[in-house]
């Protein structure tokens, strides 16, 4: 079989090395890929908001499976645009994306369906917005609504810089039309967790539990990016935690999602937070999270080919699913000045002797290939993810595998996966 990876970031890196390991998987193509996928998959130039330039591609080259990474054409219906045309894609439709692609409409899905968040009000105006904020106080979250690559949640300490995030969203239009409308979000106390899921609809099947790390630098400080790592499993989340996610969170959610006439099939992510009063999901995302591919995608046992094609065809209650008890690591090497301006075109050193570390791979995001070399050409750069037999192991391998590489300006946490070492 023919598959199609749409997307350039490390999670399609890491979803087309996956797939390509599969048996019945005879090529893999990533459209527009990056410069280091070159191993597993071959790239091509269509970008992932060409819908109709990828669907071309799918019917001309006889793609079996395409398989959507990003948000953006999720939101602007590439499923449902394959699907008219006859062509096997896996991911959410349109209206079902419109959980990640709407945080009010989340939210109103959740008030509705009775499950756990924390309270929030959208706003279309930027001095009601304002108005609002003084009458609720500070500490408090702004959020853009629409998607903003993971960079449009704003924590506000004080009323002065929650009324400047509204103004940098609404006003100065940071993230463009994600910002026609702001949530005014209650501040939750506790910690994060990823909680990703496979669902066909009906039936949920969980992955390994999963901690994200947005925050630029160490100690959780610095303004959100779209993520500077990850590690999986997430130890705040017990078997029993697991068990009331699913029960309260994932399978309602889906339930939901059809009782409102927008089936979901595809990867469901509720971001959590663990509180003293119970879960509360912060955000849905309609697709696998980046960087939480990557160190999922390293634990997973069985091929993901089955997987995929049961959500499609409605029988996951029948695929099997199995994941190795290691944990894994992802650490990001980011751009100088990311998550604001930073160049590109910078050469990349030390690659090979970095992939040659004991259970690393390192996954390209940001980057691109100029007269052979590897390059700088994004925000977020690398995505070093190791497996190891305890999870000081595979943070230990992770960074040993770091230090081998170099570039202008390379900027990475030291502390991914730190909660996880907590005695």
């Amino acid at each position: 079989m023919r598959i199609l990876v749409v997307g350039s970031g490390g999670r399609e890196h890491a979803l087309a090395w996956k797939l390509r390991q599969s048996p019945r998987v005879r090529e893999v193509f990533c459209a527009p890929g990056n410069g280091g996928m070159g191993a597993v998959a071959t790239c091509v130039p269509i970008e992932a908001g060409d819908l109709n330039g990828l669907l071309a591609f799918a019917k001309e080259h006889a793609i079996g499976l395409t398989v959507v990474g990003p948000e953006a054409p999720l939101s602007a219906g590439i499923v449902d645009l394959f699907e008219e045309h006859g062509l096997r894609v896996f991911g959410a439709s349109r209206l079902a994306a419109e959980i990640e692609g709407s945080k009010a409409f989340a939210k109103e899905i959740m008030r509705r369906h009775g499950i756990p968040t924390a309270a929030a009000r959208a706003f279309t105006d930027a001095g009601a917005a304002r108005a609002y904020l003084r009458t609720v106080g500070a500490p408090v979250v702004v959020k853009a609504d629409g998607l903003a690559a993971g960079k449009g949640v704003v924590i506000c300490r004080s009323i002065e810089e929650a009324e400047a995030a509204v103004g940098t969203i609404m006003e100065q239009r940071a993230f463009g039309v994600a910002g026609d409308r702001v949530l005014i979000e209650e501040f939750l106390v506790g910690e994060e967790a990823s909680f990703l899921a496979f669902t066909d609809g009906q039936t949920v099947v969980a992955m390994p539990a999963s901690q994200d790390h947005k925050a630029v630098f160490d100690g959780d400080l610095g303004p959100n990016t779209g993520g500077m790592g990850a590690y999986s499993p997430a130890p705040v989340v017990t078997p029993a935690l697991h068990e009331e996610v699913m029960r309260t969170v994932m399978e309602p959610t889906v339930r939901a999602m059809a009782a409102e006439g927008r089936p979901y099939r595809g990867v469901l992510y509720a971001g959590l937070m663990i509180t003293r009063g119970g879960i509360k999901v912060l955000e849905y995302n309609a697709r696998f999270g980046d960087p939480e591919a990557q160190p999922i995608l390293c634990r997973m046992k069985s091929d993901l080919l089955p997987v995929l094609e049961a959500c499609i065809e409605g029988r996951l209650d029948a695929a099997a699913v199995e994941w190795f008890d290691d944990p894994a690591v992802c650490v990001v090497l980011a751009s100088g000045g990311y998550p604001g301006a930073y160049p590109t075109g910078l050469p990349i050193g030390g690659l090979e002797e970095a992939g040659h570390e004991e259970g690393v791979v390192v996954f390209h995001a940001g980057t691109a290939l100029r007269e052979g070399r590897v390059v700088t050409a994004g925000g977020r750069v690398l995505g070093v993810t190791a497996r190891g037999a305890t999870i000081r192991q595979a943070i230990d391998r992770s960074y040993r595998a770091v230090d081998k590489i170099s570039f202008e300006g390379m900027h990475c946490r030291r502390d991914i996966g730190h909660r996880a070492l907590k005695p």
